[in-house]
């Protein structure tokens, strides 16, 4: 009795260090960190999505080059959302860059890239950051952004968003006015799962207000109108409609009908939604929000995971009616 007493005094303060560091590691994520060296964490490729590979046109080197998907989309991530924000918001914007590429995959359409590619790595498709570029980006941050970058990539592998069970077309952009918009009153496409919701979030975004200013002859230049007939009176533009979403539906300026999306691409502004006021020769337009406005805030989905929503309860706010699917049950790969 004597020896198993002393034996468990020996063993059992060994079992007390030993347990907590197991527990650890048998519950701790599956993403591979590599502790005191400069080589990034390897994007796993799960189950779902074996020898899944993009082809994407490197537009500064002009070349293609094959990337695994999980390790495609770390790099789009990278490049689309700032690693500070919330995990969870990350998990939703790498869900919804997944989806965007296995959508383009499944249809097939490759005219508008170089021979070779399915995708280009500019904000024509979605814009994609290799490691070398992150870590000249980041500099001196590039391990924990990355990290953050991975783990979010890791935690969502191999998930797709669908809409009957197809991908869906995630669009997605930067900050709100306070609320998304309707497809169909900007795209004239009445899409089902993009529909208008509020995004309050979004006035905490750095870019949510901005005033520029332009000259009356730049105005007149860019919209093919006359101003000096109109301004006597202070009626030289006048809104006609406003989207669900309340940005500008239909304006007339100068005596001439834009829809607000014309009005936004033609004096290259930072939203739909905007006033204008003249100031003797010059225009001073305010606007709220930045991008197109239909789809995923991705400040309303930071928002969103500061109050503690997870990722999935995110990307099903902004994309109404969707559900989250294996890439195996969407596609043949």
């Amino acid at each position: 009795m004597k020896r198993y007493l002393i034996l468990w005094i020996v063993v059992l303060p060994l079992l007390l260090v030993m347990m907590p560091a197991a527990l650890v590691s048998l519950f701790s994520p599956g993403v591979d960190v590599v502790e005191g060296g400069t080589e990034s964490p390897a994007v796993k490729e799960t189950v779902s999505t074996p020898g899944l590979e993009v082809k994407v046109y490197r537009s500064e080197k002009k070349v293609v080059e094959t990337l695994p998907l999980e390790q495609y989309i770390a790099g789009v991530v990278a490049a689309e959302m700032p690693a500070e924000f919330e995990l969870e918001a990350l998990k939703a914007q790498a869900m919804a860059a997944r989806t965007y590429i296995v959508r383009r995959l499944m249809e097939g359409k490759w005219d508008d890239v170089p021979e070779g590619a399915h995708v280009s790595d500019t904000v024509q498709h979605q814009v994609y950051l290799d490691e070398e570029q992150r870590r000249n980006n980041w500099q001196e941050q590039y391990e924990w952004k990355n990290n953050r970058i991975v783990q979010a990539v890791q935690d969502t592998a191999g998930i797709v968003l669908t809409y009957q069970g197809q991908p869906i077309d995630a669009t997605f952009f930067s900050t709100s006015n306070g609320f998304t918009e309707n497809s169909a009153e900007y795209w004239e496409q009445a899409i089902p799962y993009l529909k208008s919701v509020p995004s309050p979030w979004d006035i905490d975004s750095p870019v949510y207000e901005e005033t520029v200013v332009r000259s009356t002859a730049e105005l007149e230049n860019s919209l093919g109108v006359k101003l000096t007939a109109q301004t006597s009176g202070g009626a030289w533009y006048q809104i006609k409609s406003r989207t669900t979403g309340n940005r500008i539906g239909k304006i007339t300026i100068g005596g001439k009908e834009f829809t607000g999306r014309e009005v936004r691409e033609k004096l290259n502004l930072n939203s739909s939604s905007f006033t204008m006021e003249l100031r003797g020769s010059q225009v001073y337009i305010t606007t709220k929000g930045y991008g197109h406005g239909v789809g995923m805030s991705q400040w309303g989905a930071n928002g969103m995971a500061k109050s503690g929503k997870k990722a999935e309860q995110i990307v099903k706010y902004f994309y109404q009616g969707i559900d989250l699917q294996e890439i195996s049950q969407v596609m043949a790969v």
